[in-house]
């Protein structure tokens, strides 16, 4: 039975050189028609499948707080109205600095949103430009400074490394100016240049030149040694927080629970179904007013894939996967299952087994995708 909701929304004012999620430059698309769309679909799904477990929401995108305050508004009122949010324990908002304005910041308030995550990105303003970002640092400072003062203390911000032109020195500058800000939790992730971007195009054509791989290493060594420094807690390998700051929502994917998704292109969990929604805007719209769904893909996720998946997702967090609570949710010993592939990463140095858990080890974390394949690999054999 799913734990959480995630909503879409694809609209962004302006396109970043990295992203590859579902998006769309806001100017002149049908977002009060996509609103309305949205609010059906949660409509309809909770009426077809049980909700009353619900304890975390997130609305990411895109930039859901490029929507105007009204329709911010409008939005959280359809939330309210769906969900019993007596029982909600954490109710995430994605922002952009240079769009978190005041009467925004209040109507997330008055709707209980209890967590921000805000992308920052980086704090060299000269390399914000190359990928496509509009804000400045001082921009970021105001808007963490106004979110304070309307309450919020549950603030992360985002962080890439690995982008082109960057030193492991000016990395250094954003960590010291990041950890300066007294926050409860960053991501940061190295970057990926994935098809149909800006940068994958200009990698392709010889036009982007990237950090060394052994750079880039580096750069994820520094992150977590300047996160242990200052007390932060990498729970997850591009995770960290203050103690009782994780991202629940987060940790219900990693814990490869299930979940709703809503919106163009989302995609959810429910009763051991993955399904995928339809990308395109008015496709979506038009397939949720004829029947109140708009999935595009259906998968029943098999035993051996949801073994898998326990895998991949579970190794992902730093205290790794029990082997109580493998056996507990699958009748069988995790050994029984994956103990030649557990063997083989841990002569390669990659696990470590301790206290009834199989977590990644130092070496482990910089190979990451490594361990996760081998995995993997079994349901394709």
């Amino acid at each position: 039975m799913p734990k959480a909701v995630y909503i879409h929304i694809p609209f962004c004012e302006q396109i970043c050189h990295y992203c590859d999620f579902n998006k769309f430059y806001i100017q002149y698309q049908p977002v009060d028609e996509y609103l309305t769309a949205l609010y059906k679909e949660m409509q309809a799904s909770f009426k077809r499948y049980s909700h009353n477990r619900i304890r975390t929401i997130f609305i990411g995108g895109g930039t859901p707080t490029a929507l105007t305050a009204e329709q911010l508004d409008h939005l959280m009122n359809w939330i309210h109205e769906l969900l019993d949010m007596r029982h909600i324990e954490e109710f995430t908002v994605e922002a952009n600095p240079d769009n978190l304005t005041a009467d925004k910041l209040s109507v997330l308030k008055n709707a209980h949103v209890n967590r921000l995550s805000i992308g920052v990105q980086t704090f060299q303003e000269d390399l914000l430009k190359k990928i496509g970002r509009t804000h400045t640092n001082e921009v970021v400072f105001k808007a963490l400074k106004r979110a304070k003062k309307y309450g919020f203390d549950n603030l992360s911000i985002d962080l890439i490394y690995g982008l082109p032109g960057q030193s492991i020195k000016d990395f250094k500058k954003t960590l010291e100016t990041a950890l300066s800000l007294d926050l409860q939790h960053y991501s940061s992730y190295s970057l990926i240049l994935e098809p149909k971007t800006v940068f994958y195009n200009l990698w392709r054509k010889g036009k982007l030149t990237l950090p060394p791989q052994e750079e880039e290493a580096a750069m994820y060594e520094m992150l977590m040694e300047k996160m242990e420094q200052k007390g932060f807690h990498q729970y997850e390998i591009s995770n960290f927080a203050c103690k009782g700051y994780e991202s629940k929502h987060n940790l219900t994917y990693w814990n490869n629970e299930e979940y709703f998704g809503f919106g163009a292109g989302a995609h959810s969990y429910v009763n051991g179904v993955r399904r995928a929604n339809i990308g395109p805007l008015k496709k979506y719209i038009t397939s949720i007013e004829r029947s109140g769904y708009a999935y595009l893909e259906e998968h029943e996720v098999t035993l051996a894939e949801k073994m898998e998946e326990q895998l991949f997702l579970g190794l992902r967090k730093t205290e790794g996967v029990s082997f109580n609570m493998f056996e507990q949710k699958f009748a069988k010993p995790l050994y029984s299952v994956f103990g030649e592939q557990i063997e083989a990463q841990k002569k390669k140095g990659l696990l470590f087994e301790k206290d009834g858990y199989i977590f990644l080890t130092h070496k482990g974390k910089l190979l990451g995708n490594e361990v996760f394949q081998a995995f993997l690999s079994v349901l394709n054999n």
